[in-house]
């Protein structure tokens, strides 16, 4: 990286925050990592204990019908003593969810932020319901949000969060205590910069790999998704057709004396299998559920990637800035306008300034330029802070992620090898009927 003082700087990081608020939330998150030496998680114990569906009024007075969900939580060392005390528990709804998340988002702009289980069923087999008020897709989300709580409470930053610690133990004036921190400003602040059109003179190699990485990782779990519901369809087919089987063979036995039986009894071995589909698609759809998490995980990834390049356009247009005003003084200086412009043109046609005005703006050109390079070495140090903890947090979700998908891609691929051994004890018990006819 070229020295800050120059005039060619090298950009690295960003984030919507300004340079002393971002270095503030980088050091204060991890200070207390070094104070306590564990996470949330070591310390309580976090569960989504249950589902639970209310009626109430919305903003607007309408009627409307919503699901909560009970956190319960409990100190680690209480367990570990024997003394297993009842667990403090409250309610929270998905929005509540939503807002923390948010709240994390934009306090933490370095971190990759677990995702949430969706809000509506994507990806399904047709046969599943589809509906958020589904019992089963309620229960599926249930244990998402559970997940979520879990890999919150052991982010060795996000875990020290006060509004974290807030959410888990205190049901009311929670949500104060969040719109007091004023995130919301700089989330509406970070998204008029998104929706800015702007170009990175400087990109990191990295972060632009990682941000594309994201974008395929998306691409390819999609693609996985779709083939997966598909397949679940064909699956749910071959299950009914052995229902079929069944049916056929019981009313084949009324009408056999010889072969009855044996009939009989391959009908209730295509019946119990038919019957078993439902709990199989029921566990494809928990593996199916944990490739989701990646699905949203690659979001989380690429906005990192994002605000690290929001980072660089903020410190290279300082840096630009500082530059034209050292170009301004040194024409004053020396009398010679380099580049075309406005008031050179105005001094051409109505006369040059005097040297008291020209002395009063080379000395306002001087303190600018001196805070100029301060802001300069201050974005400088935010933006090498920021990548440092930012690929901190990247390298971790790598293994994470490696590590998780491994483990449910093995699990998916045995409990295809145990259907198909299922299906062939049905056929050879099926066998050993007829072969007793």
């Amino acid at each position: 990286m070229a020295d800050s003082g120059s005039e060619d700087i090298a950009v690295i990081g960003n984030t919507d925050l300004t340079p002393s608020e971002s270095e503030n939330n980088i050091k204060n998150a991890k200070k207390p990592m070094i104070e306590k030496g564990t996470s949330l998680l070591k310390r309580m114990e976090i569960s989504v204990a249950e589902a639970e569906k209310r009626t109430g009024k919305n903003t607007v007075n309408m009627q409307e019908t919503y699901t909560v969900y009970l956190i319960e939580t409990r100190p680690v060392d209480a367990a570990l003593e024997g003394t297993n005390p009842v667990p403090d528990s409250l309610w929270r709804r998905y929005s509540e969810f939503e807002l923390l998340r948010n709240y994390l988002l934009v306090t933490y702009p370095f971190v990759v932020v677990p995702p949430l289980p969706e809000k509506r069923a994507e990806f399904v087999w047709h046969k599943l319901s589809a509906d958020n008020m589904d019992p089963d897709f309620v229960e599926r989300r249930r244990v998402g949000l559970e997940n979520f709580l879990l890999r919150v409470a052991s982010h060795p930053v996000l875990s020290y969060d006060k509004i974290l610690y807030s959410f888990l133990t205190e049901e009311n004036g929670w949500k104060e205590n969040v719109f007091e921190t004023g995130f919301q400003a700089k989330a509406d602040s970070r998204l008029k910069a998104l929706n800015a059109t702007f170009r990175v003179k400087n990109p990191d190699k990295r972060f632009a790999d990682m941000k594309h990485y994201g974008d395929d990782l998306q691409s390819v779990i999609s693609q996985l998704l779709r083939v997966r519901a598909r397949a679940a369809d064909r699956l749910y087919g071959v299950y009914k057709v052995h229902g079929n089987y069944g049916r056929v063979f019981s009313e084949w036995s009324a009408i056999e004396k010889e072969m009855g039986d044996g009939l009989q009894s391959a009908g209730h071995h295509m019946d119990a299998y038919a019957a078993s589909v439902d709990d199989i698609l029921e566990e494809e759809e928990h593996y199916a559920d944990q490739l989701k998490e990646y699905l949203f995980y690659a979001d989380s990834l690429r906005a990192v990637c994002k605000k690290h390049e929001l980072t660089q356009y903020e410190l290279e247009m300082t840096a630009q800035d500082l530059t034209s005003k050292k170009q301004q003084r040194e024409e004053l200086a020396t009398g010679t306008v380099r580049t075309f412009s406005l008031k050179g043109m105005t001094s051409k046609l109505f006369g040059q300034e005097t040297t008291e005005q020209r002395e009063a703006k080379l000395k306002m050109l001087e303190t600018q330029i001196e805070e100029g390079e301060e802001l300069v070495k201050e974005r400088n140090a935010e933006c090498e802070e920021f990548v440092k903890s930012a690929w901190v947090d990247v390298e971790m979700f790598k293994e994470q992620k490696d590590r998780d998908l491994r483990e449910a891609l093995i699990s998916y691929a045995i409990m295809q090898i145990s259907m198909c051994k299922k299906g062939i004890q049905v056929w050879n018990n099926a066998k050993e009927c007829f072969s007793k006819m």
